[in-house]
């Protein structure tokens, strides 16, 4: 595979106030983020609400300024474009190959636009199309999608909640992107309704060549979904692995934590599973020195006050982390007799 994109040393700050006569401080949402995303995989950020994800996804695709570094888009054709050197009118010409879907799908569709003009829009934004070829190419997105012919001059009040996310995916697709970032895309639907619009996604791939970046919080939905994952803890990559390696052998404590909250169906599998973690999630504002996850990890030890642990490659495989002691941890994954995989059917 090739590389599709490339995030290098990415932060994103905010400065606030607390008070009236309280001073200005920063909160530092992002730090020095670093990854790359290969063209056909699935890329899937995880973490704890306010970890950075949708911050990242953002700042990605330039909705949001970030305060330093690059993110440098590679398309098959012409030279690299830095995304975060563009301005608004300068990026718009590669907002037709980089597209998102929303978490909230009702929030995030017009509610006084008929669903035919609101998959309509971006074509019509991006002059790609007129007349009756843009109405062919909706109608036919749509129905991509599941949402038939007749049903194009409703108003999305009208719909379920998995078939306004159907019409929020229409709306990414319809300008034939080559990237799409799924800001839990399926995380405000019921189980049932998750299954057909993870099913439906993983069938756009194949059939577009799409490459997602999917960003949950659900490890069971990102188990199904992604080829590699990175986990995210007060806004740094603490780990990046492939999906299987990441949930047979975790090397970051973090991870063990996260994948302690999987939900098994056997109580019996359960025992002995339990992995301590101490403490709240720390303000951004007053970010521990050293290691992030130190106040929280049961491992802590000296070093981990004091030093903060860069993020490398354990022991010459695919699998990184940002912890001392990674290569010597004996952490526990989320397979122990067998799989923990949810199926979608």
């Amino acid at each position: 595979m090739s590389t599709l994109l490339t995030v290098e040393n990415l932060s994103k700050h905010y400065t606030v106030k607390s008070g009236l006569f309280a001073p200005m401080r920063q909160l530092d949402a992002l730090t020095d983020i670093n990854l790359t995303v290969e063209a056909g995989e699935t890329l899937a950020i995880v973490g704890e609400s306010g970890c950075g994800k949708t911050t990242l996804g953002r700042c990605i695709i330039n909705a949001q300024p970030s305060s330093a570094g690059r993110v440098v888009y590679h398309p098959k054709t012409g030279g690299d474009v830095e995304l975060t050197a563009l301005n608004k009118r300068q990026i718009k010409p590669w907002r037709q190959d980089i597209r998102m879907i929303f978490q909230d799908p009702m929030s995030s569709l017009n509610p006084n636009m008929r669903v035919f003009d609101i998959v309509a829009e971006p074509l019509r934004i991006h002059k790609v199309c007129k007349g009756r070829e843009l109405e062919d190419r909706v109608v036919s997105t749509l129905a991509k999608v599941g949402i038939p012919a007749d049903a194009v001059g409703r108003y999305p009040h009208a719909f379920s909640g998995g078939q306004r996310q159907r019409i929020g995916i229409a709306r990414a697709l319809v300008l034939d992107p080559k990237l799409v970032i799924a800001d839990e895309a399926v995380s405000a639907l019921d189980v049932s309704i998750q299954a057909q619009v993870l099913n439906l996604l993983e069938d756009l791939k194949a059939e577009f060549g799409l490459t997602y970046i999917f960003i949950s919080h659900d490890l069971g939905v990102v188990n199904y979904i992604a080829d590699r994952v990175v986990v995210m803890y007060l806004g740094h990559v603490v780990e990046n692995a492939p999906t299987e390696m990441l949930f047979e052998r975790p090397r970051h404590p973090y991870t063990e934590v996260l994948l302690e909250a999987l939900p098994i169906a056997d109580p019996t599998r359960r025992k002995g599973r339990k992995t301590e973690v101490r403490g709240e999630i720390p303000y951004l504002g007053n970010r521990p020195v050293g290691c992030p996850f130190h106040t929280r990890c049961k491992y802590a030890q000296d070093r981990c006050r004091a030093e903060k642990p860069a993020l490398r490659k354990i022991n010459g495989t695919a699998q990184e982390a940002a912890c001392h002691f990674a290569e010597t941890l004996d952490l526990k994954g989320a397979y122990e007799d067998a799989p923990v995989t949810r199926t979608y059917a």
